[in-house]
């Protein structure tokens, strides 16, 4: 069966935050599901909220995970602790880490973590850092207090979402970078605008981007934002499946809000976009009738599975889809 023939098959959304007490204080959202393969179950990183006590109405995110009986999805456990503190006061991860990405290095788990701080002029900005685990996922402690990626001469903001595969021995990271903020007319919110970036590293610790160059072209004009990219090889190819939306008015509105977008390559430096292929749509109604994003797709044994957010960036949950 070709690539082309095959199609993504919702199977059901598996958690929905709201049915859990999870660690901080945590009790809206499950955004930027990320998946790792164990022996016996497949374990997903999440992002989750809370309220920052410091007031102001603002979000701190923090990481839980909830592990999943494989090709089941049934809950088996979900975390209650802290699995990474958030960064201290000044540093680029202080409000929160969104999202988490995992990768198994040796004996180790590597975990590059998007960390989120808050701005006067702007309402957020973002790096990548890293966090190492010795115990199997459970905890992650970071390498150092500073990122590893940020902002650079031709990427001004917001460096973020990363994925990282290992072939042929290098690191390949694919992320986001910010090409700036905008305003709609006489709006008072301002909105990021974002492309996918690629990198580089021998050791997955220095890293050397292609900075400022777009990889995957724009489906909605100059202006449309890429953002959660994950990378995949199958029959041969390599498959990047990410989510875009329109800069403005996408909070609300059906036609602008994200929804899932599909590039191949065979060399993972230049992208042929093809929406169409393995294509995946929102539902009529329910859950992930409004928008789909922050996707991850993983191989489990023989099949290959999508995680994904619907409605409210995450608010309630995640759900899987099968590759048929």
């Amino acid at each position: 069966m070709s690539m082309r023939a095959r199609q993504w098959r919702k199977l059901r959304r598996i958690f929905d935050p709201r049915d859990f007490r999870l660690a901080n204080g945590c009790r809206e959202f499950a955004q930027a599901p990320q998946a790792v393969v164990f022996t016996d179950f497949v374990r997903i990183y999440f992002s989750t909220r809370c309220r920052d006590p410091a007031g102001g109405g603002n979000y701190l995110s923090h990481v839980a995970f909830v592990d999943v009986a494989k090709h089941s999805f049934e809950i088996l456990a979900v975390a209650g602790h802290t699995v990474i503190p958030l960064g201290r006061p000044g540093c680029f991860d202080e409000h929160g880490i969104f999202p988490l990405h995992v990768l198994r290095h040796g004996a180790l788990l590597y975990g590059y973590v998007c960390g989120v701080n808050r701005r006067v002029s702007v309402p957020v900005d973002s790096a990548i850092g890293l966090a190492v685990s010795r115990d199997q996922g459970l905890t992650f402690q970071r390498v150092g207090r500073g990122p590893l990626l940020a902002a650079s001469l031709h990427e001004p903001c917001l460096i973020a979402d990363p994925c990282v595969r290992v072939v042929n021995d290098v690191f390949h990271m694919w992320y986001i970078f910010g090409a700036g903020w905008q305003r709609s007319g006489t709006s008072p919110t301002i909105d990021r605008i974002y492309k996918i970036g690629h990198a580089q590293s021998p050791d997955g610790v220095r890293w050397a981007k292609d900075d400022g160059r777009q990889i995957v072209s724009a489906r909605l004009g100059a202006d449309e934002c890429q953002a959660m990219p994950t990378v995949i090889e199958l029959a041969g190819r390599h498959h990047m499946f990410f989510c875009y939306r329109a800069c403005h008015d996408f909070r609300h509105n059906r036609a602008r809000a994200y929804r899932l977008g599909h590039a191949h390559s065979d060399d993972l430096l230049s992208w042929t976009r093809d929406d169409d292929e393995m294509r995946l749509e929102r539902s009529a109604d329910g859950w992930d009738s409004e928008m789909l994003c922050y996707p991850n797709v993983f191989a489990c044994d023989d099949a290959v599975y999508l995680l994904y957010n619907g409605n409210d960036f995450g608010r309630h949950g995640f759900g899987v889809a099968i590759l048929d």
